[in-house]
């Protein structure tokens, strides 16, 4: 979905909805290789409006993509959805009239509003930091390889115990403060 700032002037009185499938796939799976192997769909329902040269879009996306594992690289669904709202200008802009946690993006020369690129960036940065199988998620076994493996945060702490030594140098400094040990 692409509009031309001209075009958009014609919604200052009525906002423009839209309710549309988008075929981002291509895109996607181009432009972000490592972050998403397949993209089964993208849907967006919305609206944009114009007012005083700025553009307002909100919108929610609807998202269904496959991405690795952040453990094991297999393959797993990642069902996405979210709200976006942005708002476009013309470069000279005063941004000052905007709030500081607001999205505020500077059209290009040709003040074209490519509308996919806006949804497939919010689609990458709302892509879960952490993507685990449902076998990973239940606790079954971790990758291993030749002279290494994965262990969960919890069986790092306990092996962190049960090898926790005392810097001998520092084992006589102990028997300085008995009453402090009695409190640990």
């Amino acid at each position: 979905m692409k509009w031309s700032l001209a075009q958009l002037k014609s919604y200052r009185d009525t906002p423009l909805r839209f309710d549309e499938a988008l075929d981002l796939k291509h895109s996607l799976m181009t432009r972000f290789p490592k972050d998403i192997y397949d993209v089964k769909s993208v849907h967006v329902k919305g609206y944009l409006s114009y007012d005083k040269g700025n553009v307002l879009i909100s919108a929610t996306v609807d998202a269904d993509l496959i991405c690795p594992s952040t453990r094991s690289l297999t393959p797993v669904a990642v069902p996405l959805t979210f709200q976006m709202t942005e708002f476009y200008v013309p470069e000279g802009t005063n941004l000052d009239q905007f709030e500081e946690d607001d999205t505020v993006i500077i059209l290009p020369e040709d003040e074209v509003l490519n509308f996919d690129v806006a949804v497939e960036d919010n689609i990458l940065v709302h892509i879960p930091m952490q993507i685990l199988s449902e076998a990973e998620q239940n606790g079954e076994a971790m990758p291993t390889g030749k002279g290494w493996e994965v262990i969960s945060e919890d069986d790092l702490a306990k092996q962190a115990e049960e090898h926790k030594t005392v810097d001998p140098r520092l084992a006589k400094l102990k028997n300085l403060f008995p009453d402090q040990e009695a409190k640990d």
